[in-house]
């Protein structure tokens, strides 16, 4: 008489990736196949927030929010903006849960068509003329949806590259996930100023800025192959068999590691701080308070972003010569000293605000480059999985979801010196929690 698990009546994603890590059993995944299924993870991710980004400054404030002027409807779509962040801790609870009981494959597909299904969704927006404030909602459900995704989009693959790099590189390895980010701006800006440029103001907030969020379901797409690709690798399951990427109730996680979490929400404040400073916050002063057009300026953005590409690699090399306590350390250093002088170089013209965009992606790559890593090696290895996910939400959150909102809600009321102050508390919060750190380094050697 055969007898019948409740196992097999159900079966699972974890019984089909042990199935599909048998077949790979003779194979192996080398550390560079690993980064380019991070890079691609990481690009896409990027390229939906990016998306949301841009178009929160060049399109929602006029189609969702007509009602208000120039500068609150703006306001307003960064407040929209930062429900994302709020929403990512959130999902990164019920996700954790999806993938202790069915699976990462189940729990990755679920996110990543929600992470596209969400952004492309926006495309389909109505205006506010058309609906009322059904737009709003609409909106925010949306926005609420890529939040919930990005918390769940969360796989490991970024501890499992840095478990597998050789121990005198792992500053240089832990960049590589990083550099997610300004590629997916990139993609984002381009197609942005593409159509920003080639249409009538009529054209392009009729139909133009919806290509760009159509596109990121196809780009989901491709990231959930090559992401699952890694996930079913024989190194993958090894590691989850030995419970180093294994996830963890949250109440364990805090009970084992509360101060562990605590600092390391803390550490990468100045670079966080700094990311929306130099991406979002300037595009949407710039439409508002200056005559250069919108298109110029993603362009400039565009030739910023591979500055920070530069710097993210240099991150690296200098990160494995002189320590990683001591690249965060001097990132927030020269963060503080470009809060200086921001406020001048945005309010300098076109010359100003160019040296301000290659300035400030350029410090945002030496410092962003290591952010992650810092955070990941604060855990033990079974508790790294979950605690670097949950570290990095309440770090976008609080150093980065309210960052466009605060910077051009005081600097329009009070002048941009205001903003200065924004860079100089995330230095402050860093530059803290790493005296406070005394591990940011030995979990990786």
């Amino acid at each position: 008489m055969v007898s019948v698990t409740h196992e097999s009546l159900n079966p699972t994603s974890s019984t089909l990736e042990s199935d599909a890590r048998s077949m790979h059993a003779g194979g192996s995944v080398a550390p560079g196949n690993i980064a380019i299924g991070v890079i691609i993870g990481r690009t896409s991710e990027f390229f939906d927030f990016f998306v949301y980004a841009i178009a929160s400054v060049l399109v929602f404030p006029k189609l969702i929010f007509p009602f208000a002027d120039p500068l609150h409807g703006t306001l307003l779509s960064f407040l929209v903006f930062a429900l994302a962040f709020i929403a990512r801790p959130i999902g990164s609870f019920i996700f954790m849960a999806v993938d202790r009981r069915y699976g990462r494959g189940v729990k990755l597909t679920i996110a990543l068509f929600l992470l596209g299904g969400s952004t492309a969704a926006m495309s389909f927006l109505p205006g506010y003329s058309e609906v009322g404030v059904y737009a709003i909602i609409l909106l925010a459900i949306f926005r609420i949806g890529q939040g919930l995704a990005l918390g769940g989009a969360w796989d490991g693959l970024a501890s499992l590259l840095a478990l597998n790099a050789p121990t005198n590189h792992r500053g240089w390895y832990a960049m590589i996930p990083q550099l997610g980010a300004p590629i997916g701006f990139m993609l984002a800006s381009a197609l942005f100023a593409y159509f920003v440029t080639s249409l009538t103001s009529a054209d392009f907030l009729d139909w133009g800025w919806r290509y760009p969020f159509f596109c990121a379901f196809a780009v989901n797409v491709v990231a959930l192959f090559a992401r699952l690709r890694l996930v079913a690798t024989e190194e993958f399951g090894t590691l989850l068999e030995r419970h180093e990427l294994e996830p963890v109730k949250m109440t364990e996680l805090l009970r084992v590691h509360g101060r562990d979490v605590l600092i390391g929400a803390f550490v990468p404040l100045a670079s966080f701080a700094t990311f929306h400073l130099v991406t979002v916050f300037p595009l949407g002063w710039v439409t508002l308070y200056s005559e250069q057009t919108p298109g110029s300026f993603l362009l400039m953005e565009f030739l910023g972003a591979i500055c920070g590409i530069l710097a993210i690699i240099c991150s690296g090399m200098l990160a494995d010569r002189i320590g990683r306590r001591n690249q965060l350390a001097i990132g927030a250093v020269l963060i503080a000293c470009f809060a200086f002088v921001a406020p001048w170089l945005l309010d300098g013209g076109a010359t100003g605000r160019h040296i301000y965009v290659v300035l400030g992606f350029t410090l945002l790559g030496l410092s962003f480059g290591q952010a992650a890593g810092a955070s990941a090696s604060r855990f033990s290895q079974n508790y790294r999985y979950s605690g670097s996910a949950l570290v990095s939400d309440l770090s976008w959150l609080i150093g980065a979801g309210f960052a466009p909102f605060v910077a051009l809600a005081l600097s329009s009321q009070f002048g941009l010196v205001y903003t200065s102050l924004y860079l100089l508390s995330g230095v402050v919060c860093t530059l803290v929690a790493i005296f406070f750190s005394k591990t940011l380094e030995t979990r990786d050697n």
